[in-house]
């Protein structure tokens, strides 16, 4: 492999400061719990409102400020997002059998009780955080689930988002924002009923405050800067390739776009082409930051050192224009989402195709995909066996027990094969 274009190597800022800023926050929160919060919510939001909970009207006031064309599209973005969920729903499923006579053995698949969604609302409003886990939760089967997200300029949450969360079918809706929110979700404060997971994307703080929460209660993921990176050989059109590179960069000014290409020229192109669009491009500022941050280029000798290298990459989003689509849908292992031929883009599964936009950073799609609705669900065990089968296994599992040295746990199996052993007798 070349670089054609390599980012420096470099560290992310030194996070100490911000690690001890949440912590403080999460541990006044659960100390001081309600007046922390509100404390916390007027210095940071701007909110002095008594109420948190967004009321029926609000709701309301907001289903009637909106185009009936964003009604629609909100409508079908839901409905492709939902019935994909429903489909892996589907593909989950409970058994019960016997592995050996008498010996039953059975798994169940049980909804989470209670869930917390967060949407963020700062520089970009993701309006789509809500049907990816609100409404995901919804199709796995979570009774509760409580929907946030911060105020803006201290009125209230973005018409377009509490729409989004009441018809996504969040249960109850807070106006509260970043580290707050995810500390009231997790203890319950401000009149929610305390959740058994925290979902959400947001910024540093965010992802800072749900790992720190980590624990008290379950999480999605942890989440880093977003990610996009393009295979692309020389079937591929630069100017296409560029406009998705950038259209991912202007996430923000630390989020990677990565290239790897199997011909040089095309990658040269490429370089050429994001340069050339910057120049218009009403997010420049930050991707264009971005680019020259973060941004690689990779040139290799094959298809094969194409996938190679790309799973070491394992980012988060990936883009394959290549002659060779579905070897490489084949072949490559390590990505959150892929997108297969120019026909499809980051942009489609980020707003509404129909899977899940939270998806894992940093190198984490080497170990785990992304949200999806078995995230919602615990899959659990259950055993039933005969007073036969339990006295013919005791003495192989109490003899597994004494080889570990754990003697009492040795007499709960030996009791039984008496026990049984004995009613037989009798």
């Amino acid at each position: 492999m070349r670089y054609i274009k390599q980012a420096a190597k470099q560290t992310r800022q030194d996070n100490q400061q911000l690690v001890d800023r949440v912590r403080d926050m999460i541990g006044r929160i659960e100390k001081d719990r309600d007046e922390a919060v509100r404390a916390f919510a007027k210095q940071l939001d701007g909110w002095d409102k008594a109420e948190f909970r967004v009321s029926n009207d609000e709701i309301a006031d907001a289903k009637k400020s909106l185009s009936e064309t964003f009604k629609d599209d909100f409508a079908f973005c839901k409905k492709q997002v939902t019935n994909f969920a429903k489909r892996q729903r589907e593909s989950i499923g409970e058994f019960e059998d016997e592995f050996g006579e008498g010996i039953i053995l059975g798994q169940k698949v049980i909804p989470v009780e209670n869930v917390g969604c967060y949407i963020p609302g700062g520089k970009y409003p993701l309006i789509s955080a809500a049907i990816m886990s609100v409404a995901t939760a919804k199709v796995a089967g979570v009774p509760y689930v409580v929907g946030a997200a911060p105020p803006r300029e201290g009125r209230g949450i973005f018409p377009p988002t509490l729409y989004a969360l009441a018809e996504s079918g969040a249960d109850e809706i807070y106006a509260i924002g970043g580290v707050q929110a995810f500390a009231s979700m997790a203890f319950g404060c401000v009149g929610m009923k305390p959740v058994d997971m925290i979902t959400g994307p947001g910024n540093a703080f965010v992802a800072e405050a749900k790992r720190q929460l980590f624990g008290q209660v379950g999480i999605d993921l942890p989440a880093g800067p977003t990610e996009i990176l393009v295979i692309a050989d020389a079937s591929a059109d630069p100017a296409l390739v560029a406009t998705d590179l950038l259209g991912q960069a202007e996430h923000g000014p630390d989020s990677p776009a990565w290239l790897i290409s199997t011909s040089e020229q095309l990658a040269m192109q490429v370089i050429a082409e994001v340069e050339r669009q910057l120049t218009t491009l009403p997010t420049r500022e930050v991707a264009g930051a971005a680019w020259t941050r973060w941004g690689e280029v990779v040139v290799v000798d094959s298809d094969d050192e194409a996938i190679a290298v790309s799973d070491a990459y394992a980012p988060e989003h990936l883009e394959v224009l290549t002659a060779n689509n579905d070897y490489y849908l084949k072949h490559l292992r390590n990505y959150g989402s892929l997108f297969v031929g120019e026909e499809s883009t980051v942009a489609y599964g980020d707003k509404g195709v129909g899977t899940n936009h939270t998806l894992p950073t940093g190198r984490a799609a080497r170990y785990t995909g992304g949200l999806w609705v078995g995230k919602f669900l615990k899959t659990v065990t259950y055993q039933r066996l005969t007073a036969e089968a339990s006295q013919r296994i005791a003495p192989i599992i109490g003899r597994m027990c004494a080889s570990e040295g754990m003697l009492a746990h040795e007499i709960t199996a030996t009791v039984r094969e008496q026990r049984y052993a004995q009613r037989r007798r009798d």
